[in-house]
C-alpha cells in the first residue's frame, strides 16, 4: 500500500506543479504594477469589463435620449399650442381694437354730417342686409317712434344711400340707390351753372349706377360730380350722388349713356344718417296741373 501512494504521489507531482505554476503566475500578475503603478490585474479587470461596459452605456445613453426626446417634443407641442392660442386671442384682441376705431371714425363722421347739414340727422346702425339684385334693400335700427318717415333720405358722409320705403316702431326699411327700380333726379355738377339735367338708376352691376336723359348737346366729363336736384320730390338739392366714371357720348337727338360710382361705401355701411326732411307742398300750378278738369 505504501508502495502504491507513493505512485499515486509521483502521478499527480505534474499536475501539482502545474498548479503552483498557475497560483505564481496568478500572485505575481495580481502583484505586478504597470508604470502608473496600477495593479496590473486591475488594469486587464477594467479593460474586459470595458467591452461590456461601452455597449450597455451606448444603448442606455440612446434609449434615455430617445424618451427625452420625446418628453422635449410633447412639452414643445403642448407649448406651441398655447403660443397658438395666444396669438388667436391677441388677433380677435386686434381685430376688435380695429373695429372700434373704424367704429369711431364711422360715428365722427355721421357727427361732422350732422353738424355741415341743413337738416336735422338721425343716426343708425344697419342690423339687416338683402343683397340680392331685386331687393336691394337694407334695415336700420330706427323707426317711427324716432321720428322716421317714409320716403326720408338716408346718407353717409360719403353721400347719399337710398330712401325708406317702410316704417315701422322701430325698424325701417331702406331701399338704396342701386336698386334696379330707383331713381333720383340728379344734375352734373353745380344746379346753379349745370343743364346737365338727368335721372340716376340702379344697374344691374351692384357697384355702379347709370344716369339717363342727359342731352347729348351738353358737353359732361369723366370725373365730374353729380348731385341731387330736388325736383324728384324726395331727396333735398346738394345731396352726393356719386362721381362719373365713363361716358358714351351722345348727339343732339341721342343721350348721353352715363356710368357712376356711389359716393357712400354701399357695401361697407354699418352706421348712418337718417335726414329727417320732408318735401315742401307742391306749388300752386302743380296742383292745378295735378287736378283732372271739369269736363274732361
Amino acid at each position: 500500500m505504501v508502495e502504491r501512494s507513493q505512485q499515486d504521489v509521483w502521478r499527480l507531482t505534474p499536475w501539482l506543479a502545474v498548479i503552483l505554476c498557475l497560483g505564481n503566475f496568478v500572485l505575481m500578475a495580481f502583484d505586478a504594477r504597470s508604470v502608473g503603478g496600477q495593479r496590473v490585474i486591475r488594469v486587464w479587470t477594467q479593460t474586459a469589463a470595458d467591452f461590456v461596459q461601452s455597449p450597455v452605456t451606448t444603448v442606455t445613453s440612446a434609449v434615455s435620449g430617445y424618451f427625452g426626446s420625446i418628453a422635449s417634443l410633447r412639452s414643445a407641442q403642448d407649448e406651441n399650442s398655447a403660443l397658438k392660442q395666444r396669438i388667436q386671442e391677441l388677433e380677435v384682441e386686434l381685430k376688435a381694437k380695429e373695429d372700434l376705431s373704424a367704429e369711431n371714425a364711422r360715428l365722427a363722421q355721421l357727427l361732422e354730417l350732422k353738424e355741415k347739414s341743413k337738416y336735422k340727422v338721425l343716426t343708425a346702425r344697419i342690423i339687416g342686409r338683402d343683397p340680392s339684385v331685386f331687393f336691394d334693400s337694407s334695415i336700420i335700427n330706427r323707426g317711427s317712434l324716432d321720428g322716421v318717415k317714409l320716403n326720408m333720405p338716408v346718407v353717409t358722409n360719403g353721400g347719399l344711400l337710398g330712401r325708406v320705403t317702410a316704417v315701422g316702431p322701430l325698424t325701417s326699411q331702406v331701399d338704396l340707390i342701386t336698386r334696379d327700380k330707383s331713381g333720383v333726379g340728379a344734375v352734373i355738377g353745380e344746379i346753379s351753372g349745370s343743364n346737365a339735367l338727368g335721372v340716376v338708376v340702379g344697374s344691374s352691376k351692384r357697384e355702379v349706377l347709370e344716369m339717363r336723359y342727359v342731352s347729348g348737346s351738353v358737353e359732361v366729363e369723366v370725373g365730374q360730380i353729380v348731385y341731387t336736384t330736388g325736383q324728384d320730390g324726395i331727396y333735398p338739392a346738394g345731396l352726393k350722388v356719386g362721381e362719373i366714371i365713363q361716358i358714351e357720348s351722345g348727339s343732339a337727338t341721342t343721350p348721353h349713356k352715363i356710368v357712376i360710382r356711389p359716393s357712400a361705401g354701399i357695401d361697407t355701411m354699418q352706421e348712418v344718417g337718417v335726414l329727417l326732411y320732408e318735401p315742401g307742398a307742391k306749388a300752386e300750378f302743380e296742383q292745378q296741373i295735378a287736378k283732372p278738369q271739369k269736363g274732361k
